[in-house]
């Protein structure tokens, strides 16, 4: 029953997360409004959850650990700026799936600095991933070139950004995901107070402003609060590898969102690479070793949370 459950609330955080880009262009508004406004939203959203969790007290995390999970901070909200920055200029589809080179800036971020070991199989997934990255960025699709390529630029920005929060987020084992959640949010609001525009978000109109607070409302109410309770609970239940293989519902959901609500078809090249971007995600995620059957390979835990 736990493992069904898990699954259904892993699923429903994976297609949450899977309609962010929709909201953001939706929006109409500057990403670093956008960003804001999440986290403010957000912010109250899981302040409300870690209050009812009990774990506004003392013991519960250290100054340290603060510290890290600040550092993680200024990761995501860079994540999410260099992410949602993307999307109008490559697409959701092709953002949502350079997005997902991060399992290679992890290892990369291992290899250099912890002496991990690259292995034959994971060499082999990030050729792969690279070959896929020289379609996308050959394909352009008929976009404005440079525009195009500053789209990448951004997704691969937003998915090193990942690694560092998900290495910070590495050594916060035992602190209660909610509540690094919400320091990162809080961190976001300092950052970003200053620069976003906080006089009115919205077109002037009063119809689109009531949509716009909608909007925004929900990034930071379903897209973070909700999303995060629907992801760590099924953290909780499910193993590591399901809990891997459902995370690639969330591209999956992006690209189908692409499609439908805005009408943005890849065409055979892009498809080529977004989809050979996925499986050498999927590969190095999930432990497959397709060149040697006796190698070891320990899954890397997903962490959409960064999303």
């Amino acid at each position: 029953m736990d493992k069904l459950r898990g699954t259904a609330e892993m699923t429903a955080a994976m297609i949450i997360s899977g309609t962010i880009g929709w909201f953001v262009i939706l929006s109409g508004q500057p990403v670093i409004d956008v960003v804001f406004w999440r986290c403010l939203f957000g912010a109250g959203t899981l302040a409300l959850i870690c209050l009812g969790l009990g774990l506004f007290k003392r013991d519960v995390i250290t100054g340290r650990q603060i510290g890290l999970a600040v550092i993680g901070g200024v990761a995501i909200v860079a994540n999410w700026l260099m992410l949602f920055a993307a999307y109008p200029r490559a697409s959701i589809s092709i953002a949502t799936a350079v997005y997902n080179t991060q399992p290679f800036m992890l290892v990369g971020f291992g290899v250099l600095f912890f002496a991990e070991k690259l292995t034959a199989s994971k060499a082999f997934w990030l050729g792969l991933a690279f070959a896929g990255m020289l379609g996308i960025v050959q394909a352009k699709s008929g976009a404005d070139g440079t525009d195009y390529l500053a789209g990448i630029g951004l997704a691969l920005g937003a998915a090193f950004f990942y690694a560092i929060a998900a290495l910070a987020a590495k050594k916060l084992k035992g602190v209660p995901p909610h509540l690094i959640a919400l320091i990162q949010v809080i961190v976001g609001l300092a950052m970003l107070a200053p620069l976003a525009d906080l006089s009115h978000p919205s077109t002037g109109v009063q119809i689109w402003s009531m949509q716009t607070w909608a909007i925004l409302g929900t990034l930071g109410i379903v897209h973070t609060g909700l999303m995060y309770i629907l992801l760590y609970g099924a953290i909780q239940k499910l193993p590591t590898s399901l809990t891997g293989a459902l995370s690639f519902i969330y591209p999956v959901v992006a690209i189908l969102v692409d499609l439908i609500a805005f009408d943005h078809r890849l065409d055979w090249l892009q498809m080529a690479g977004a989809g050979a971007i996925l499986v050498a995600a999927a590969g190095m995620t999930l432990g497959w070793s397709p060149l040697r059957r006796n190698e070891a390979a320990a899954p890397i835990p997903p962490n959409p949370k960064t999303l």
